[in-house]
């Protein structure tokens, strides 16, 4: 069912793109409005957004089910993991400005809301939908308490990882795998189309989710490799853990260039890694800004031929309760000593804060087949939509496009007391610019960045 903005999706279109091939034409009355400063509740923004240097191309509430988090492209098609609806949903995107849902598949109590394709294949996260059947009194606990005390309602879901093939069919993938990862499941990965996957999961006897190595040379029987995980994690093994009362550490994900993992543990802050031997990673280096920083460490995506890491933390607190989160440059010249340099500028155009839960969550993170580049920096920003940074200048990263769009007609995070506002939550970029937006609540936006 395609309610609001449905109107939009025939309007102007996209430029041609490689994994959504079909060429549409522009036109100006796409154009997001612009977005002069104001402040409070009050202010409110048109079904066709506001921003700059992003063109809206089209919008999907995806078959219904507009509560998206990860979302990748190949062969034609977009696969969107859901937050609450557990389960994947298949786009046709051969036309950008109409995309349309053609399937989706689910397993009962268990959130797949992370996904990656490369090739053939679909690799799929799963895990027990906390967010959704612990009916959580606040948006703040699941971020504050250790995940293994955190399943106090169990339902017989999926542990593990699964693999689909999407080559005969990408409208239809079909499952030629599954790894069981026995507890409470998984949280993401890392897959680019190589032999390992990287992937954060929680297997029995530990606190919260661990870094485990997956080996993928035989593709229907996936075997794992190898586990890492921080000091104190392992409670089963008799380690007491480490981390502070309302902190949270907990493998987020690794994103690996060439033999070199970064892995992002929320509160307890990020590690380098050398993969080159996948049977036994090894520790480099460990950085953590919080103290004094509110922690929350989301996304490490390395940009190799700089030397450099963009480092996003994931705002958890509405109405800025817990400060401002950051997405910091951090040098990696030094494998053994990280080094802050910068943090990407705050979104100012608007009094976020005062709109529920603002701050950095998803990067792009330049994937094999989409849009790379080591100088601009995609970014969602939760009730700030998605932000684009040149950071050409890494001591002075500056924003130069941003697009925000239409709040949730209605609700679909079951958690009380949310704000009915935008919570952008994943961006996939194409290798022409074309930009896949998703939203926990408010379905998917297809934009044009519209820079060089």
């Amino acid at each position: 069912m395609q309610t609001r903005r449905a109107h939009l999706a025939g309007l102007g279109g996209a430029a041609v793109s490689a994994l959504l091939p079909r060429a549409v034409g522009a036109q100006a009355r796409d154009a997001p409005a612009a977005a002069p400063p104001v402040a409070g509740e009050a202010a409110s923004i048109p079904p066709e957004g506001i921003g700059r240097g992003i063109r809206h191309v089209s919008y999907s509430d995806q078959g219904g089910r507009p509560d998206g988090v990860q979302v990748m492209a190949s062969r034609g098609h977009l696969y969107v993991g859901h937050m609450f609806s557990d389960g994947v949903t298949v786009l046709d995107a051969r036309d950008p400005r109409a995309l349309k849902p053609v399937h989706f598949f689910s397993t009962p109590y268990t959130r797949t809301h992370h996904l990656q394709t490369a090739g053939d294949y679909l690799l799929l996260a799963n895990g027990a939908n906390l967010a959704r059947s612990q009916r959580y009194d606040n948006s703040r606990d699941y971020f504050e308490n250790t995940l293994a005390d955190s399943l106090g309602k169990r339902e017989p879901f999926r542990a593990g990882l699964s693999i689909f093939d999407i080559a005969k069919d990408p409208a239809k993938p079909r499952e030629i795998a599954f790894l069981e990862m026995p507890g409470i499941g998984v949280n993401r990965l890392w897959w680019g189309g190589g032999r390992y996957a990287y992937v954060s999961a929680h297997f029995d006897g530990f606190t919260d989710h661990i870094l485990c190595i997956v080996d993928l040379e035989s593709i229907t029987k996936p075997q794992i490799v190898s586990r890492w995980w921080l000091p104190g994690m392992h409670r089963a093994g008799g380690e007491t853990a480490t981390n502070p009362p309302g902190k949270r550490y907990a493998l987020h994900h690794m994103i690996v260039a060439g033999d070199r993992g970064y892995a992002a543990w929320r509160d307890a802050g990020l590690t380098i890694h050398d993969v080159s031997d996948a049977s036994s990673p090894k520790l480099l280096a460990r950085l953590n800004w919080s103290p004094p920083y509110p922690g929350g460490t989301h996304t490490p995506l390395p940009l190799p031929g700089r030397k450099l890491a963009v480092v996003a933390d994931e705002s958890n607190a509405d109405f800025c309760a817990k400060g401002t989160f950051y997405t910091w440059l951090v040098d990696v010249r030094a494998d053994d000593n990280p080094v802050p340099i910068a943090t990407l500028p705050t979104p100012a155009d608007r009094d976020y804060c005062a709109l529920g839960n603002f701050g950095p969550h998803n990067l792009h993170e330049n994937r094999p087949g989409s849009f790379q580049s080591s100088r601009l920096v995609f970014a969602t920003y939760y009730n700030a939509g998605v932000r684009v940074f040149d950071i050409a200048n890494p001591f002075q990263p500056r924003e130069v496009a941003y697009y925000v769009p239409a709040n949730p007609e209605h609700m679909i995070d079951p958690r009380p007391g949310r704000p009915q506002v935008i919570q952008s939550a994943d961006c996939f970029v194409d290798p022409n610019g074309l930009m896949c937006l998703t939203d926990s609540n408010a379905g998917l936006n297809i934009l044009q960045f519209e820079g060089s």
